[in-house]
């Protein structure tokens, strides 16, 4: 079995990763406000996902205040292609999809 990746396994960098796949790119901003989280809890896990070259980040410099936007690298972009298949393949989802699965809510149909 393949094993899940233990850095997106984490709920809030699986949501992080999956909105930037989805967004292209956001500020620690938009970031925020989407997942609904504190500036600390989200610094720290994007610092974790800058670490491991999943995401990365760019300042831009202007008039007023700096931005710093970010995105999904290809390595990040790969990892959350794994994990996503990694998961498929740990769940039971098919043609009928989870309404085949009922044992693992513990219906038995009886």
């Amino acid at each position: 079995m393949e094993a899940l990746d233990p850095l997106l396994h984490q709920p809030l960098r699986t949501q992080l990763a999956a909105f930037l796949a989805g967004a292209g790119e956001a500020s620690f901003s938009e970031l925020k406000r989407s997942l609904d989280v504190s500036d600390g809890n989200l610094e720290s896990h994007l610092k974790k996902l800058i670490a491991a070259d999943y995401v990365s980040l760019q300042r831009s410099e202007g008039p007023g205040r700096a931005q710093t936007r970010y995105s999904m690298t290809p390595t990040g972009l790969a990892a959350l292609q794994r994990y996503i298949q990694a998961l498929h393949k740990l769940l039971p989802i098919g043609a009928e999809g989870l309404a085949g699965a009922g044992h693992l809510a513990g219906n038995t149909g009886s």
